[in-house]
């Protein structure tokens, strides 16, 4: 079973985001974990790339992609279900998630590596932006005189990330940026060192999570 971006409930939940929030991390992380992770890793678990917490149809012995790191009470309900490997972008939310599962793999975050170096421009013509939600600036606010690139589809912000030098915003994002070959802003005080975001492609984070699985799992391949 996979319970990602295409179930029911959040597509129904996912038409009425408005403000820019439909363009969330989540939701395309969910769609290149589907097309490019899955596909190559090798399990009899099912797969739970995003969830609602009104969806009732959670499995146990699932993969569990955790995509909330500000606040990971949202994923309490997680004690409920057995058997689940809880997989976190970044090394401080594995340490929390062992709270609520004895099985926890860090797993640095991943892009579409190709993709995404088809947007880089040869040339620069703009200075400093911030990228990403709006809503990310309420804890992280950037210099006054940066562009804002919110409110756009993943291609369109692609597109536009592109033609700058520096580039505030973390996450997925933040590796996206790198590939353009834009510096990173920091403005999250969570994430003081832009080093943190490697560039890792999906296929290469679907070897490192099936080579954690085998060892949870106890198989040799």
């Amino acid at each position: 079973m996979i319970i990602d971006h295409n179930h029911p409930l959040y597509r129904e939940k996912y038409r009425k985001l408005k403000g820019g929030n439909q363009y969330n991390g989540a939701y395309y992380y969910s769609k290149e974990i589907v097309k490019n992770i899955i596909p190559n890793v090798k399990t009899d678990r099912n797969w739970v790339t995003i969830r609602l917490p009104e969806m009732k149809d959670h499995p146990d012995h699932s993969i569990v992609f955790i995509h909330n790191n500000r606040n990971p009470n949202y994923y309490a309900y997680l004690k409920e279900f057995k058997d689940c490997v809880l997989v976190c972008g970044l090394e401080k939310t594995a340490e929390i998630m062992k709270f609520f599962s004895d099985k926890v793999i860090y797993l640095p975050l991943s892009v579409e590596v190709k993709t995404v170096e088809k947007y880089r421009v040869k040339k620069k013509t703009k200075e400093q932006a911030f990228a990403g939600r709006m809503v990310k600036l309420f804890h992280a606010p950037v210099p006054s005189n940066c562009d804002m690139l919110t409110d756009m589809p993943q291609s369109q912000l692609l597109r536009e990330m592109a033609k700058y030098r520096k580039v505030y915003c973390t996450g997925r994002t933040a590796i996206q940026a790198k590939i353009l070959g834009c510096e990173i802003g920091v403005h999250d005080p969570r994430f003081p060192d832009p080093k943190i975001w490697k560039i890792v492609d999906n296929y290469e984070a679907s070897q490192i999570l099936q080579a954690k699985l085998n060892v949870i799992d106890g198989i040799i391949r």
